[in-house]
Formats: structure tokens, sequence, C-alpha cells
């Protein structure tokens, strides 16, 4: 025990940049994800119910009839489900700018990803990336209280549903959870490429 102890603290350094490249790989991998349009439909839900970013879609706010007369949040009558194209669903997202703002996002989300990576490199563009990393997590972990769809909706049945809003996750709310690890790993690549520059600076 005591020699496994004695090798993982030797390691501590090559971990963090384990962290480095963990979080490189899911940001190269969901930020080049932004440029599909399923990914783009996807965020959706997040992006116009946050007070952060609702203002980058044109149809935020905007309510409309559903089929059972019900006003309803215009973009729930236009959700494509992952796998599946409806052309008049394509056409209200375009006008939406649902597609535009989903490559700048992830356009920004692949240069974080590519600063963290460097901070292997380079302390300075690593402390940068690290805040950046932590400050996207965190506008992220809103979502939890701005958007519906991270709860179980109570959608009936045969009986009433036993399990349903908060605090049972959806899908999409234990995605954004898990935001929670990359807040902390934001943090910690960040405070270890700040030692390095002080510790240069001595």
């Amino acid at each position: 025990m005591k020699n496994l102890a004695l090798f993982l603290a030797s390691q501590q350094s090559s971990f963090i940049n384990l962290i480095r490249i963990s979080i490189f790989v899911v940001m190269a991998w969901i930020g080049g994800l932004k440029v599909y349009q399923y990914e783009a439909d996807g965020i959706v839900p997040f992006v116009t119910n946050s007070p952060f970013m609702g203002f980058f879609y044109n149809n935020s706010n905007k309510i409309a009839l559903n089929e059972k007369g019900e006003n309803v949040a215009e973009y729930t009558l236009h959700k494509n489900p992952e796998g599946k194209t409806v052309q008049k669903n394509i056409d209200w997202h375009k006008e939406n700018g649902t597609y535009l703002f989903s490559y700048g996002l992830g356009t920004v989300i692949g240069v974080i990803g590519l600063f963290v990576l460097l901070g292997i490199w380079f302390p300075k563009i690593g402390m940068i990336g690290g805040l950046l990393t932590f400050g996207m997590s965190l506008v992220t972990l809103t979502f939890l209280i701005t958007t519906p769809e991270v709860y179980v909706p109570n959608l009936g049945g045969d009986f009433p549903t036993p399990q349903f809003g908060f605090p049972y996750l959806s899908a999409a709310g234990r995605l954004v959870l898990k935001d929670v690890i990359m807040l902390a790993g934001g943090l910690i690549i960040a405070s270890d490429s700040a030692g390095k520059l002080t510790k240069n600076c001595g």
C-alpha cells in the first residue's frame, strides 16, 4: 500500500496533464459536433431558456399553440429527435439562428480545449484555458435552474408518474450535471499552471 501511495504521489504532475488531455478530448469532440444539425438542434432548450445566451436566438421567448390548443414555448414544436430530420423544423431552426450560433459555440469550445491542452507546455495559456473551462462549466450548470428539459416530465400514463420534476434528472440533466467535474478540473489545471508561472517568476 505504501509503494502504491508513493507511486501515486510521484505521478501527480502526470495526472494533472491527463486531466488536461481529457478535457481537450471532451471539448474537441463536443465542439466539433456542433457543426452537425442534430447537435445544434439538441442544445436549443438550453440556450433559449438561458438568461445568459437566449438573446443569440431570434425566436427565444416566443409562444405558440400546440395540438391541444395550449400555449407553449415555440421551440418545443420544432424538435428534431436525434437521428430524424423534418424539413419544416430545419427551416424554423435556420430562421432562429440555431445553426449559426452552434458553429460559433463549437469554435469557442474547441479553442478552450486547445488552450487547456497547450497548458502542458505553456503555463500562461493553460491558466487561461483552465479559467475558461471553469467559467464555461459554471454557465452550463445554470441550465439545471433555467431549462425545464433537464428534469423528468410528468407525461402521465396508466398510473400517476412516480418520479418527475426535481431532483429526477432526465438524460439532458444528467449530461449537464457532469460539468461539476469539468468545473473542478478547470480550477485544478488553472491552479497548476499558475503555480508554474509563479515559480518561474521567482
